[in-house]
């Protein structure tokens, strides 16, 4: 992906780069809960940062400890609507209280590269099969040679294994394995619309990585593709097979315009 690409992806709420959150945390989803809950949805930023830190909505025991669980979250989750993704999830997460986990774990993967490094592992596992702390951290020194410590591993891993599983995907607690999530049409709409602000369109929006999320056959997403439009979370058009998905005010114009530069990219 080109530096030029990742530089108007950003304006949109994703994150790139080699770090993220899963080195020290999960996608801390109980503490997500509590803040969105305590911060109404046009909230802006400061507003966020003043519940973690100066009222401690999230119960931490000392001011460091708020302050590091609010850049945690600002970074897996950027906690303002200045940001498309940020946006449309507050929309949706307010929506379907069932979507929520799988929400946030697809704006996770859009901005925690450690996380995202998993996805196709995890993923490419068939319901049942047992995913070891072991061959997570074989997959990290693979993709990260000589740079984390044994004790960095075993920590990411087990981090990778939590939020795989507050999500759903995986199951059990000291044996992991592979398991089916619970996906509401709030979910398809927003793996559509992560697809969408990276320039896809029509066909190609249901074979990116993230309607990858959802499982089932293709005509299980399309029937949640239909009941997210009947729930007013898409418009969605469908004739003789040829798909159309529209987000009915969910870009500024200028917004739109690097929609359009990132699909000329494509």
């Amino acid at each position: 992906m080109s530096d030029r690409r990742n530089d108007l992806l950003t304006q949109y709420g994703f994150r790139f780069g080699t770090n993220g959150p899963h080195a020290a945390r999960t996608m801390m989803l109980d503490d997500l809960k509590v803040l969105l809950s305590a911060v109404p949805q046009e909230a802006n930023e400061p507003e966020y940062a003043h519940q973690v830190i100066d009222l401690n909505v999230l119960g931490k025991p000392t001011k460091k400890a708020r302050e590091l669980a609010y850049r945690h979250l600002v970074t897996l989750y950027g906690l303002d609507p200045k940001f498309p993704l940020f946006r449309m999830f507050r929309r949706l997460w307010a929506a379907d209280e069932q979507a929520q986990p799988v929400l946030a774990l697809t704006v996770a993967l859009a901005r925690d590269p450690l996380l995202a490094g998993t996805q196709e592992f995890i993923l490419q596992k068939h319901d049942g099969q047992h995913v070891s702390r072991e061959d997570l951290e074989a997959l990290l020194v693979q993709s990260h040679p000589d740079r984390f410590s044994p004790a960095s591993l075993k920590s990411f891993a087990q981090n990778v294994n939590g939020t795989w599983t507050f999500a759903g995907y995986l199951s059990g607690r000291s044996r992991k394995t592979r398991s089916q999530p619970v996906i509401t049409p709030a979910n398809v709409a927003m793996c559509l619309f992560m697809g969408h602000l990276q320039g896809m369109s029509g066909q190609r929006l249901f074979t990116s990585s993230w309607c990858k999320l959802i499982p089932g056959s293709e005509q299980d997403i399309e029937s949640l593709t239909n009941a997210a439009y009947h729930r007013g979370l898409i418009v969605f058009l469908n004739a003789g097979g040829v798909k159309e998905v529209r987000f009915s005010d969910s870009l500024t114009p200028t917004e739109d315009q690097i929609r359009q530069e990132l699909a000329h990219e494509l």
